[in-house]
């Protein structure tokens, strides 16, 4: 056991833990975080998606000795009682089916819209395509990221944008 000092939302968590424990189990387990959920346990459903450092990273594969910097969850997303615009725009939109993998689906977008927030066809994979997850991304699109510029994509180019995104099938589209 050792002692590890984690950022989560905004929070400092010093934990007595093994450093080879799943970053995952630590979020629910430990700190009682229900946003990223254990799904293939080989990282890559999508399910256990937290953002480090500004980048998607799949928790249930990343030893927690291994994290240094802030860690967002779901959980952290919405600011003072207020929920993030992109998950106001997933309500909006009515985007979830059945809600298990809405982890993975948002905190991936919030990764990608923040690093690029004009993405091309090509940041895209063929998976997510339904119509209320394409009108969310527009929506969240007009609203936060491209206020003057909507993106020019198309469900149509989205559909036929080649491979997926990193492999991955937790990716979105833009119409």
């Amino acid at each position: 056991m050792s002692s590890l000092t984690l950022k989560v939302n905004g929070g400092v968590h010093t934990l007595d833990i093994d450093p080879s424990t799943p970053l995952l189990y630590i979020l629910r387990n430990d700190l009682g975080l229900q946003g990223p959920r254990f799904g293939c346990g080989l990282g890559q459903c999508g399910l256990c998606t937290v953002i480090i450092n500004g980048v998607a990273t799949r928790s249930c594969i990343t030893p927690t000795s291994t994290v240094k910097g802030e860690i967002t969850t779901l959980e952290g997303l919405a600011k003072e009682g207020k929920l993030h615009p992109l998950q106001q725009a997933w309500i909006d939109e009515q985007v979830p089916q059945c809600g298990f993998c809405q982890n993975g689906q948002i905190m991936t977008a919030k990764a990608l819209l923040d690093k690029n927030p004009k993405p091309q066809p090509r940041d895209f994979c063929r998976v997510l395509w339904y119509r209320q997850l394409t009108n969310q991304q527009r929506q969240l699109a007009e609203r936060v990221w491209l206020p003057k510029e909507p993106p020019a994509l198309t469900l149509g180019r989205v559909l036929s944008a080649g491979p997926l995104f990193r492999g991955r099938v937790d990716c979105l589209a833009l119409k």
